[in-house]
């Protein structure tokens, strides 16, 4: 039951903002035990802060070198200057344009790299269209779904001793007992502790002897769950794919996908940032026709 002093306050914020529309006195305490009706009814649903309240932002993107680990069989991502400020780069001054900055040559006055890499290297966003035909490209996402509560679902635990462990849905009622129903629109993000492999030179992909590699990802029928019961805009992962690296299948791209949401993989310091509480902004790529791409994603605590 609400309190006498919870109703009043009830009835006092109605009547206060209701003067303004002309509402009868009469009508306004049908409204206050209407609102402390709903408020006894209403689930706990998990609290996502829409902004930053702290003031602090944390950067859950790796920064992207010529050593951070790939999938295996893609291209390791590389960067040569054709312009520095100080003189040319690695090319010959006369056979690279610069577009508006002219030619590569010492008097340019600007310094230029040329990058190279597949669409899904580093802290990456995954389409639909990256698995599932005709689905939608990355530049066409609703700008809306990349500013999202982040919930995070903690497995480290258990990922430190079975590398192919899987979020599941009972992971996910675990979570929801314990901080509250995951918010409709959330970003839904696994900490596997993954990245604490990257200081081991081949621990991150962790690669067996047939050259298999293994990792945590999610379960596909949580994937399921998420979309259909919790109304979610994505999920991310802090390994290299969304499904657990030995999948076959790749169920949970296309639960994910499939169902028009977008996946982030590679994510960074997930332990840094609380269950829930945390605002991400993931700042997406734009070019046309994009199966996805590089990202940079902030938590805004």
């Amino acid at each position: 039951m609400c309190s006498p002093e919870v109703m009043a306050q009830v009835r006092d914020t109605i009547e206060r903002d209701s003067r303004r529309a002309g509402m009868r006195r009469r009508d306004l305490f049908g409204a206050a035990g209407l609102a402390a009706l709903g408020a006894l009814a209403a689930p706990r649903i998990a609290a996502a802060a829409p902004v930053s309240s702290s003031g602090t932002v944390v950067d859950l993107t790796h920064t992207l070198t010529p050593d951070f680990p790939v999938w295996p069989g893609n291209p390791q991502f590389a960067m040569r200057p054709v312009a520095t400020l100080g003189g040319v780069g690695s090319v010959d001054t006369g056979s690279v344009d610069t577009g508006s900055l002219g030619p590569a040559n010492p008097a340019s006055g600007f310094a230029v790299n040329e990058l190279t890499y597949w669409e899904h290297t580093g802290t990456h966003l995954d389409a639909p269209a990256h698995k599932i035909a005709g689905g939608a490209t990355a530049e066409v996402l609703p700008v809306a779904d990349f500013v999202a509560p982040v919930v995070v679902v903690d497995i480290a635990a258990r990922a430190s001793s079975d590398a192919d462990t899987v979020l599941t849905v009972a992971d996910l009622r675990d979570w929801e007992r314990a901080h509250g129903r995951i918010p409709a629109r959330a970003l839904v993000a696994m900490h596997s502790g993954w990245e604490k492999r990257l200081a081991v030179p081949g621990g991150f992909t962790n690669l067996d002897a047939a050259g298999v590699p293994h990792a945590p990802g999610f379960d596909p029928d949580a994937v399921d769950f998420l979309v259909a019961e919790r109304d979610i805009v994505g999920i991310g992962v802090d390994t290299l794919s969304l499904d657990h690296a030995g999948s076959r299948d790749h169920g949970a791209h296309v639960a994910c996908l499939g169902a028009g949401r977008y996946g982030i993989e590679a994510l960074a310091n997930l332990g840094a940032i609380p269950p829930v509480g945390a605002t991400v902004v993931v700042g997406a790529p734009k070019h046309v026709a994009a199966t996805g791409g590089p990202c940079r994603v902030l938590a805004l605590l």
